[in-house]
């Protein structure tokens, strides 16, 4: 029965492993920033700001309208100026009309310039997303290799745990060692068997937020990748602040505020504006698209308008428009000094994390030599069953510590350039 159970566990399991998507640090980045809504979110903004500029600079330009009917009344009616009196037929008509802001108190200037620095706000914010995207996806493949490490980890403390269970069987059978050496050896092998299992969960959760990462509705495996980038020269980004995408997006923003206040300042200044219209209308058939067989009527109007007092709305308006250019400048200025902070954090957090990868690795060597001659003075009766299983936990920390440390520089690394908007 058990031997049915084990085989038809191989056949299910067998096709679900085969089809499992695997991806390469590179293509997970790229799937993210397909599917990520921060970043189909900052692209729509991008969008967004680029039509708003357009409209601004249209706001230079006349509007322009055309009009055409065609009616019938069932009552006869007569042209004016003329007796005659004509039966119920189609009258057609069409029109053309343009109009034009001459001055508005430079409100569109403004409006433009404003336009335009929310433009390079959403370029900035399409940069820093894109970097922001990049980290977050890092960061989960990251943790899938190392889960994945770390579940290979937990499979030596198995065998390790497994062989120390043996020996210390075999010598109690021998009589050269106690009952209380098989037990603890027992309880250590059950511990290593729940790590093992604790690890597997963890892998499959550190899969699974990949693949919901990059837009894919199973687990993903992350490719394996033996390459460990250098330590970077960080000299030049310690002794001046780079123009990052945080600081250029803040910066733009209070351009945009500030531009505002001088548009909320043209309410005060009269408006001119230019309208023409021209119209057609007759009773025999259009000759489209023109009528020019109608005869013309046009008109051309100039106005002036100065608005004197309008209940303190304009002094709200620009009060309005000051509180926001006052915010967004301190907003700004907050941005440069968080991301120098930021910087000085990651840069150290760096250098931190690449000195501890070789110091992770001499005690991996010291740990695994260590209990080597342990389990040599156990066999001869030279140690207790303690002193091996410090050992043995002192190597699986270490090679925990070896599998941590690798992956906390590279993930220090994407931070880094999660900062500064750029790839080092």
């Amino acid at each position: 029965m058990r031997w049915s159970i084990g085989i038809l566990a191989l056949l299910i399991a067998a096709p679900a492993a085969a089809q499992q998507v695997e991806v390469t640090l590179q293509d997970a980045v790229r799937r993210a920033l397909q599917v990520q809504p921060a970043m189909v979110q900052a692209r729509g903004d991008q969008r967004t700001a680029g039509a708003t500029r357009r409209s601004a600079f249209g706001a230079f330009l006349p509007t322009v309208t055309t009009s055409g009917s065609a009616s019938r009344s069932n009552q006869p009616f007569r042209i004016q100026g003329d007796t005659t009196t004509f039966p119920p037929v189609y009258t057609y008509s069409g029109g053309l009309n343009l109009s034009l802001d001459l001055f508005s108190g430079f409100r569109r200037l403004w409006d433009l310039k404003s336009s335009y620095a929310t433009v390079d706000a959403a370029g900035a914010s399409v940069v820093n997303q894109l970097y922001q995207v990049t980290l977050q996806t890092k960061q989960l493949f990251f943790n899938a290799l190392a889960t994945e490490e770390l579940v290979r980890v937990a499979e030596s403390q198995v065998k390790r745990a497994q062989q120390q269970l043996r020996i210390s069987i075999d010598k109690l059978h021998a009589g050269s060692a106690t009952r209380s050496d098989s037990l603890r050896s027992t309880v250590d092998y059950g511990n290593a068997r729940i790590a093992l299992l604790q690890a597997e969960a963890n892998l499959a959760t550190a899969q699974a937020n990949l693949g919901r990462q990059i837009g894919v509705d199973q687990p993903v495996r992350a490719a394996p990748d033996s390459s460990l980038p250098p330590l970077p020269d960080t000299t030049a980004l310690r002794s001046s602040l780079p123009q990052t995408p945080q600081v250029e997006q803040a910066d733009a923003q209070a351009r945009a505020a500030r531009a505002q206040v001088w548009s909320a300042r043209s309410q005060y200044w009269p408006r001119l504006n230019v309208s023409y219209s021209n119209t057609r209308s007759g009773i025999t058939d259009p000759a489209l698209p023109l009528l020019n067989s109608y005869p013309e009527r046009f008109l051309w109007s100039f106005g002036l308008s100065w608005t004197l007092f309008n209940g303190f709305v304009r002094e709200q308006n620009q009060v309005n428009a000051s509180v926001t250019r006052d915010n967004a400048e301190a907003r700004a200025a907050d941005t440069r000094r968080l991301v120098t902070a930021q910087l000085t954090q990651q840069l150290a957090a760096l250098a931190t994390a690449y000195e501890q990868i070789s110091i992770a690795r001499d005690n991996l060597a010291a740990a695994t030599e260590d209990l080597r001659v342990q389990n040599e003075r156990y066999r001869v009766g030279a140690a207790t069953i303690l002193d091996l299983l410090t050992s043995q936990s002192a190597l699986t920390q270490a090679e925990v510590n070896v599998v941590q440390t690798r992956f906390n520089y590279l993930i220090a690394r994407a931070q880094v350039e999660a900062v500064l908007g750029r790839t080092l």
